[in-house]
């Protein structure tokens, strides 16, 4: 390692000097660490999000069946090596930089809640804008929530009888568990089937989903005109042939029930499809407004179930002082990136050829646990990928070459909001009108470009202004007065 590479390897990963003032963090305050981690993460949410301004969000976790040849292949590795590993990322990411604004905060011994706050509440308008003007997919709003949540976790903590839990062992225990119950469950319902269902009950259960399969797919056979009546006219017809012609065996219900369910996610996306292939921006934004108000409802379970553990888990990398000495934990993340991915990559690929495989679309209990396992194994392969990034940071060349990618992490929220606008110009009706015209391979090709494009702006930006556009008016929001926005020279 050369002497400029150690000297960048011995800089502090932040700093904890106390200043009069709350105020942005400075540039030799930055954790360069986060913003690769930022960057890098920023990538992996492209890759998974750009199939969805193509596709419409109803259809949300489910796998594209139309799929052949190398759209397929792509399709399938995002799946595998992408899909929730990255807005996992962030989430700990989120919890980072929470601690550091905290500890930031305590040695200024300035008040900390009024002043996050309102970076919450900016943040939950940032989202909703952009989910009713831009695109429907938003994340930034329920970070905001979980924001909140994280922050009420915090100040529980100052009470008296909570003060025993206010130290990183105490986090790390609560994150883990808090992120495990969803498995144990898992674990205990599977035992239990396991147990209490003999080979004969389950060829019998066999059976019977694939007399329901069959009887769909003869429903549909049988109605060609199935696809063009809407839910209640369905619904209504089914009710009156189950009376007239006295079907009413747990087949013909089933089989009934998971045809209304079909058409109902069909008319959900020819809605969404009609919004987005039309050349009206007014007809899109109102169906994105319906939308957000429908999504609003998830958006603080979802906090709280998901976002809130992983932020505490990222909250517990910086208090335990992990990420600030993480040149003395190489060994550690080196095991953890070993571990994370081979036993994440084992669980994901089982988990997908279970739940791609025809028989699980007749099978429950098939998809039950192929779904299973790949939720775990997007949690394992997140620690893995994490650890493999903080180990190469470790490395003089790689940190060279991964740092590249800091720029476009400093300007996260701008870069990931100008994702939008690219691709709603080249998918949406009313601009490029590609929508659903684009397939899985060649999108890889635009993300390629937007990336290639974000690496020089985020880099060039950054040279110029201490901000990007939106971090900075963020922050304008967040302490109530304008910050400067070009760099000043000391």
């Amino acid at each position: 390692m050369s002497n400029d590479q150690t000297k960048q390897a011995d800089l502090p990963l932040f700093s904890l000097t106390s200043t009069d003032n709350l105020s942005p963090i400075a540039m030799n305050e930055r954790i360069d660490a986060m913003d690769i981690l930022r960057g890098l993460a920023l990538i992996g949410i492209l890759l998974m999000n750009i199939e969805w301004f193509n596709r419409a969000i109803a259809g949300l976790g489910s796998q594209d069946t139309s799929l052949t040849g190398i759209d397929h292949a792509v399709g399938w590795f995002i799946r595998c090596f992408v899909e929730g590993k990255f807005y996992t990322l962030f989430s700990l990411l989120f919890g980072m930089g929470f601690a550091v604004m905290l500890i930031r905060a305590k040695e200024a011994k300035r008040p900390f809640g009024a002043w996050f706050s309102r970076r919450m509440l900016a943040l939950i308008v940032f989202g909703l804008l952009h989910m009713v003007f831009l695109w429907g997919g938003d994340i930034l709003h329920v970070y905001g929530f979980a924001g909140f949540l994280l922050l009420g976790w915090v100040t529980l903590l100052k009470r008296e009888r909570f003060k025993i839990y206010d130290n990183p062992n105490a986090f790390f225990k609560l994150s883990v568990v808090w992120l495990s119950v969803p498995i144990f469950v898992a674990i205990l319902a599977g035992i239990s089937y396991g147990v209490m269902q003999d080979n004969d009950d389950l060829t019998l259960l066999w059976q019977e989903e694939r007399q329901v399969t069959e009887r769909v797919e003869a429903i549909h056979a049988e109605t060609d005109v199935l696809l063009e009546k809407n839910n209640d006219e369905i619904a209504q017809q089914y009710s009156t042939d189950s009376e007239q012609l006295s079907l009413q065996t747990s087949i013909e219900q089933q089989a009934q029930a998971i045809i209304v369910q079909q058409q109902e996610l069909a008319a959900d996306e020819a809605e969404e499809i009609a919004a987005f292939t039309q050349g009206s921006y007014i007809k899109a934004t109102e169906y994105r407004l319906g939308f957000t108000l429908f999504m609003l409802i998830f958006a603080i379970p979802f906090s709280f179930m998901m976002l809130l553990p992983l932020f505490i888990l990222g909250y517990w990398l910086v208090s335990s002082g992990i990420m600030k000495n993480y040149r003395h934990h190489s060994g550690t993340f080196k095991a953890v990136a070993w571990v994370g991915i081979s036993m994440g990559l084992v669980m994901e690929v089982s988990g997908l050829l279970v739940t791609q495989h025809p028989v699980a679309n007749q099978v429950s209990l098939l998809l039950v646990v192929g779904e299973t396992l790949f939720y775990i194994g997007q949690l394992v392969m997140t620690a893995g990928y994490f650890g493999l990034i903080m180990y190469l940071l470790n490395i003089g060349k790689w940190y060279n070459r991964l740092s590249i990618f800091a720029p476009m992490g400093r300007m996260a929220l701008t870069n990931y909001i100008s994702h939008s606008v690219i691709l709603t110009s080249i998918f949406y009706g009313y601009a490029g009108g590609y929508f659903g015209e684009i397939s899985r391979a060649p999108q890889m090709l635009i993300v390629f470009a937007i990336i290639m494009f974000q690496l020089f702006l985020s880099r060039w930006w950054l040279n110029n202004y201490a901000f990007g556009p939106l971090e900075w008016l963020w922050r304008c929001l967040s302490y109530k007065k304008l910050q400067p926005m070009r760099i000043t020279e000391n």
